[in-house]
């Protein structure tokens, strides 16, 4: 009883609380900075190196390490609130500025209508002498509301001059920025919020393009300031911005003069240029603003530099305006508005040029998302390396002369342009590398193509061809391209369509903040050309960065670009980037993103004998069009250059063709059963198969796949395509693997594929190891009876996700000669893990 009395008392004694001295306190902080966790025996060993902590119990000191971890997390818990507070504060202010600008929007529009209705009424009343009158006081009117700038007298050419041109552009951005000069329209999807990219907007009935945006970063004025003002850093287009003059202004600004380069988009129409002079001041309110217009024949000023290979376009006053936020980081507005000269362009095109939606992702919103990302990566949350590596393919789609590159002569067909470039000191310092170029002479090759697509999501297209890279890469090509890092190249290959299929395996690296932009490793298994070439065969790597493939970006530009690399992985490795971009050139309806693949119900209202005309497509098919730019890059030796121009005219022609058949099959719009592979839904040979797979089900298992009240064809391949269990086909070869053929909707979104993909996908690669086992256990009874059923498991799609079944029922497919055409299986109640 006594002892008991006495444990109870050291248990007391252990619990109560203790008092530390600073010293203590000071040597446990030292260990909690190295291991906030420590295990017992390190506690033990604490308490013996730190004499002045001998007097306290090991639990004690256990109790404080756990107290010292809650006060950790939550006084982060408590920074997180505050930040979050901050923000939700900072977008409330924002919110409440763009609403008020919006009720003197409405206000200004109810004046207009109310004064318009005014003349209408005036006009319908009066003569025709007195209508023209009020026309004349219409003009009039219009007049005073937008009153075109009178010019000072003024010499522009001198620091007053440019002064005065420098404040007029800034009254006008200001305007812009936070005024209601522009009829601004949000764009769709553009939802305000703490963690959102901001407010954007695109410009309505207005001179040019233009494009708005307001958000929130966590960084300081002066650092957002720096990045904007380093253009070269995040706008893509932007080839080389010089800065030819800077004149400081009474008031610590200053003004300089700028000549800017920047890429086209596609090989179809000439790159712009710009002359401008910038405006970097304080307001009286503390906030940065750095505005920039064209200096032009109206504004006056010193004239720019000339350009023989670049169309001059004009920036209307732009800019950004730059506050400082209570509690640190800032609260931007930026606005971009050009004039890119639209009636320079093919007539095809200028929707490209012509879109404030596009000018929006490529300009707009890439500088907020770049300052976003900068801030993130200052805090540590994220790290991107970001893909400026690959941009030397703007270089390669645009060909610039004075980079050293000249058109070689053709075979007659316009189709693909090539170029080459025999002049590596061109390319010192930028993204080529002299190590590709042989030491006996050569150069770079480039085969390049334009062409346009219709009802084809661009961010579809890209995805497809980065997932599905066999269904329009060569392998030989790939070989050739990858040799080039090496001392010895091979052999000029023969292109040809489908060539060696190579599985593809993606390692992703990193991505921005948003995910609309990744960068990922692509090792492609090595293949032996002939049984001597077993020994050089060897897998190769690819650098890709993947951009643009959310579909519900408008006005968004797709990408895949891709370089060929060394195992190492170096920083400063050479790279000769090649790829595809897709920019749309209409903005698509509003439908949902239902269906994603070639699915047999676009035809199932069609007869065998064709498909509807455009007329009687319904509300859900797309009208859009895009133009896809090709090209790709090739060093070449002098004496195998024309060899190596042939093979890659010939490779990019069967990569155009790849292309075409791949959009056909991937378009959501109604497509003609004369279109397309044989197995095109709608087509004799899918009518004909389905009523192969109902009537084996039958033979075989004595009952129904489904009811069907019509036999017609069409009925049985509406309900075997609607049928909600995964249905699909594979080949019947006893020297091969299985290949699926064809698959239902439900298949194709179990296997997250196309029809057209479907071939290359082979039985045993999506199941599992007891899957395969079942299988070839079961395989001989369902030759000899005709079916069996397979018990539940797990399989993968084709990008990887397990998919989990509870039953299988597997049967062969008999033609009308009772001959074995092929197997189907049938994965019941399958679900995503």
């Amino acid at each position: 009883m006594a002892l008991s009395i006495h444990n109870k008392d050291k248990q007391m004694d252990s619990s109560k609380y203790v008092r530390y001295t600073p010293e203590q306190v000071e040597a446990l902080e030292r260990v909690y900075t190295e291991c906030p966790k420590p295990s017992s025996l390190r506690r033990q060993q604490l308490i013996r190196e730190c004499p002045i902590l001998s007097n306290i119990e090991p639990k004690q000191i256990k109790v404080w390490f756990q107290n010292r971890r809650c006060r950790e997390k939550q006084r982060k818990e408590a920074s997180r609130l505050q930040t979050v507070n901050r923000k939700l504060t900072a977008m409330n202010k924002l919110l409440m500025e763009e609403n008020d600008r919006l009720q003197k929007q409405v206000s200004h529009l109810v004046y207009e209508n109310g004064y318009m209705r005014q003349q209408i009424q005036t006009a319908s009343a009066t003569t025709t002498d007195n209508s023209c009158e009020s026309v004349v006081m219409s003009g009039q009117h219009q007049q005073q509301q937008n009153p075109t700038p009178q010019q000072p007298q003024r010499d522009a050419n001198n620091p007053a001059g440019l002064l005065a041109i420098a404040e007029e552009t800034l009254a006008e951005f200001l305007s812009k920025a936070t005024g209601t000069a522009v009829d601004w329209v949000q764009m769709i999807g553009m939802k305000p919020g703490p963690d959102s990219i901001g407010i954007v907007a695109v410009s309505r009935n207005c001179s040019g393009v233009a494009a708005r945006a307001c958000g929130l970063v966590s960084l300081e004025p002066t650092k957002v300031a720096e990045i904007l003002k380093d253009r070269t850093s995040w706008y893509r287009d932007c080839r080389c911005l010089d800065i030819l003059s800077v004149i400081p202004t009474g008031s610590g600004g200053t003004i300089e003069l700028i000549y800017m380069q920047t890429y086209a988009p596609t090989t179809l129409a000439a790159a712009r240029d710009f002359w401008t002079v910038r405006y970097t001041t304080t307001l009286e309110d503390g906030s940065l603003v750095i505005c920039e217009r064209s200096l032009t024949t109206s504004t006056g000023g010193p004239t720019g530099p000339p350009s023989s290979s670049f169309v001059r376009a004009e920036m209307l006053p732009s800019g950004y305006l730059i506050r400082p936020c209570e509690g640190g980081g800032s609260i931007i507005h930026i606005v971009d508005h050009v004039d890119l000269d639209v009636w320079s362009v093919p007539e095809v095109l200028r929707p490209l040029y012509e879109s404030s939606k596009i000018l929006a992702q490529k300009m707009t919103m890439a500088a907020l998302r770049h300052i976003r990302q900068i801030a993130q990566e200052t805090s540590g949350e994220i790290q991107y390396g970001g893909g400026a590596s690959l941009l030397g393919f703007n270089d390669a789609v645009n060909g610039f002369t004075d980079d050293g590159w000249s058109l070689l002569g053709g075979d007659g067909g316009d189709d693909v342009t090539i170029v080459i470039n025999s002049s590596p000191n061109k390319f010192l310092g930028s993204q080529y590398n002299a190590s590709m170029f042989p030491t006996f002479g050569g150069g770079v090759l480039c085969a390049k193509a334009s062409m346009l697509l219709q009802n084809v999501p661009p961010a579809l297209l890209v995805r497809f061809l980065r997932e599905h890279r066999s269904e329009w890469a060569d392998y030989g090509v790939d070989a050739y391209s990858a040799a080039c890092l090496k001392a010895s190249p091979y052999a000029v290959p023969c292109a040809r369509p489908g060539g060696f299929p190579s599985s593809q395996v993606i390692l992703p690296l990193a991505h921005t903040v948003e995910h609309e932009e990744f960068l990922e490793v692509v090792r492609l298994e090595g293949h032996a050309f002939s049984p001597e070439d077993v020994a050089l065969a060897r897998d190769m790597y690819l650098l890709q960065l993947c951009s643009g493939v959310d579909e519900n970006a408008v006005g968004a530009c797709a990408q895949l670009v891709f370089a060929p690399i060394d195992e190492s992985f170096a920083d400063d490795a050479p790279l000769l980037p090649s790829g595809f971009r897709v920019i749309p050139l209409d903005t698509k309806t509003d439908t949902p993103a239902a269906t994603r693949t070639l699915d047999l119900a676009s035809t199932l209202e069609v007869g065998p004998g064709g498909a509807r005309s455009a007329s009687e497509a319904d509300s859900s098919s797309y009208n859009l069009r895009s133009v896809l730019t090709i090209a790709f890059q090739f060093t070449f030796e002098n004496h195998l250059r024309d060899n190596v121009a042939a093979m890659a005219r010939q490779y990019v022609r069967g990569v155009v063709g790849s292309v075409q058949r791949v959009a056909m099959a991937i378009a959501p719009s109604r497509l003609s059963s004369n279109m397309g592979p044989k197995s095109l839904p709608g087509s004799p040979e899918a009518l004909t198969l389905a009523r192969w797979i109902c009537r084996s089900y039958r033979i075989h298992t004595g009952g129904e796949l489904f009811r069907v009240e019509s036999q017609a064809g069409d009925a049985l391949l509406k309900q075997l395509w609607h049928h909600s269990d995964a249905i699909m086909c594979c080949s019947l070869k006893t020297n091969a693997s299985p290949v699926f053929t064809f698959a239902n909707q439900a298949g194709l979104d179990m296997l997250e594929t196309t029809l057209v993909a479907l071939q290359d996908i082979m039985l045993d690669k999506i199941l599992d190891e007891a899957g395969r086992k079942v299988l070839c256990s079961e395989f001989s009874k369902i030759m000899q009876q005709g079916f069996a059923y397979l018990p539940a498991g797990i399989c993968v799609s084709s990008m990887g996700r397990p998919v989990s079944y509870e039953q299988v029922i597997a049967w062969k497919v008999l033609n009308d000669d009772d001959s074995n055409h092929c197997l189907a299986f049938m994965f019941m109640s399958w679900s995503f893990v």
